[in-house]
């Protein structure tokens, strides 16, 4: 499903990933750990194609996806990858369905699947009262499970959730938190997620621990 070869990632002077060897199987919720610095968002960011590394090969789904042309990795990044961040970056102007369905708009899907989809999503999610609702109208737990409605519109091959919790209180955390085994159990969805929560990464299949650039267990 996912598997890295020799991943080095700079900034200046400051090498931040220096060699990170991985693979992640089709239908695990795999944590990512460390202190701050360790590099566990760069990472995040170069599995997920938003940033490309200085040296070495990103493999997902037999795709070495850094040697794919712009467009290509866009559609690939559109089509394959979901996405939820710690501040949910829901667009405030448009209404909770609007913001889900935005990707797939943008992958130019038939919008008649994509509204089907949405609404499946939004029942799953027990959010279908809150269809209409800009993002400022909802709360904290509510705006992050329309993030993650938003990363599954397109039906990702992998779902990468950085901090996902991290402005969360402890009911919506763990609330949160239960959504994504719930996905892995039900639709053996891939899940990777950065979280600085030793007891949430301890309710997942597998923990990399990184420490200095490195995975160090």
């Amino acid at each position: 499903m996912i598997k890295t070869n020799n991943i080095h990632k700079s900034f200046g002077k400051v090498d931040v990933l220096k060699g990170i060897n991985l693979e992640i199987e089709k239908g695990e919720l795999v944590s990512i750990v460390g202190a701050s610095g360790a590099g566990k968002t760069t990472l995040l960011q170069i599995l997920g194609t938003l940033l490309e590394p200085d040296q070495g090969e990103v493999i997902i789904n037999n795709t070495s996806v850094f040697k794919l042309k712009n467009k290509e990795l866009a559609r690939f990044r559109n089509q394959e990858l979901g996405f939820v961040f710690q501040f949910h970056q829901l667009l405030p102007e448009f209404t909770a369905f609007e913001n889900v369905i935005l990707p797939g708009m943008i992958g130019k899907r038939s919008m008649k699947e994509v509204n089907r989809r949405a609404d499946e999503l939004f029942e799953y999610l027990n959010m279908t009262d809150r269809k209409t609702h800009k993002p400022s109208e909802l709360s904290g737990g509510e705006q992050q499970r329309i993030a993650v409605a938003r990363a599954l519109i397109n039906q990702p091959s992998v779902l990468f959730a950085d901090e996902p919790t991290g402005n969360l209180d402890t009911n919506n955390t763990q609330e949160l938190f239960n959504l994504l085994v719930k996905l892995k159990n039900e639709f053996n969805q891939t899940v990777v997620l950065v979280t600085h929560s030793e007891q949430l990464a301890h309710q997942s299949e597998r923990i990399l621990r990184m420490s200095d650039g490195l995975i160090i267990s």
